[in-house]
């Protein structure tokens, strides 16, 4: 069982992070970056929520600090940096 804490913030930054892509992509980006720079906050704040909570989350810590968590842990934090990478539209 996860966290539902980690999982509402991890909707909440997918939604976000959606929206900046979708605002990137909309032809009044064209005209004014205003909005796409607005969600770009939006998901970064959310982004930083989340990281911050699971900084202090207890259930990855109820597992125990084993050597297969820690790699776990590393893995997983890999995989969110690339997830979390954001395509360069000025190009």
């Amino acid at each position: 069982m996860g966290c539902s804490v980690c999982e509402n913030l991890q909707r909440t930054f997918d939604t976000r992070r959606s929206k900046y892509i979708e605002a990137l992509s909309a032809p009044c980006y064209l005209v004014s970056s205003d909005l796409a720079a607005s969600k770009n906050v939006d998901m970064e704040r959310a982004k930083s929520d989340l990281e911050d909570h699971r900084l202090v989350c207890v259930v990855p810590m109820k597992r125990g600090n084993t050597a297969n968590d820690t790699r776990n842990a590393v893995d997983g934090m890999r995989r969110l940096r690339e997830y979390l990478i954001i395509p360069d539209r000025t190009r």
